[in-house]
């Protein structure tokens, strides 16, 4: 039995694996499964044993990316006399380097960037619409939790701040990688941050009881 699971979880590696490569080459739209069963090795009832549907194929390599650490963002804040701005900026300017180093992650990301968001793959938008507000969700907590204790600009408001920062990732990234890379991510994106955080903080911030 063991060995059965170990050969399936290889399979679905390879299916994976061929589908990133066979996407990144062709697009979504324009790869069949035919042609990522043949690039894989494997049979097309194969990646339906593993994979409902090209949607599902594809939503299974979106889940291998990612957003900046919502766990260590949601637990960190709450630590007494924390700043709350500088856990998010290097949260975020941590997930850059990370970006700039795999390219894997780099291939995905182009991959979902460069989609054609049909009524096939439209799941994926609702995918992506479902984690851009749980994501929403704990930048804007972060930045209230910044408000309460003066750290954060009072112009800004937690919701403006939370997209104004997820679109400035989001332009950084796209950019980056849908043109070719005319730009070092990680040390301008973290200069780019530094600025961005830099308007977020009051002139003169004021710490108040947790």
């Amino acid at each position: 039995m063991r060995r059965t699971k170990a050969e399936a979880e290889a399979t679905r590696s390879r299916i994976l694996n061929a589908a990133e490569r066979m996407f990144y080459a062709k697009g979504v739209s324009n790869t069949t499964l035919e042609e990522v069963a043949k690039a894989a090795g494997v049979t097309r009832g194969a990646i339906y044993w593993h994979f409902a549907n090209k949607t599902d194929l594809f939503l299974a390599l979106y889940d291998a990316v990612p957003l900046p650490q919502e766990d260590m963002i949601a637990r960190e804040i709450e630590a007494e006399a924390s700043d709350t701005l500088a856990i998010v900026e290097s949260a975020t300017a941590d997930w850059l380097d990370m970006l700039a180093k795999d390219e894997q992650r780099q291939r995905i990301l182009a991959i979902m960037l460069r989609c054609d968001y049909d009524s096939e793959m439209s799941a994926v938008l609702d995918r992506q619409k479902e984690i851009d507000e749980r994501h929403d969700a704990v930048l804007e907590r972060a930045f209230a939790r910044a408000l309460e204790r003066g750290q954060l600009q009072v112009t800004w408001t937690p919701a403006s701040a939370a997209r104004t920062l997820r679109w400035t990732m989001m332009g950084l990234c796209t950019e980056w990688l849908l043109f070719g890379r005319r730009f070092d991510l990680a040390a301008e994106g973290r200069d780019a941050l530094k600025h961005l955080f830099a308007s977020f903080r009051p002139a003169h911030p004021t710490e108040t009881a947790a």
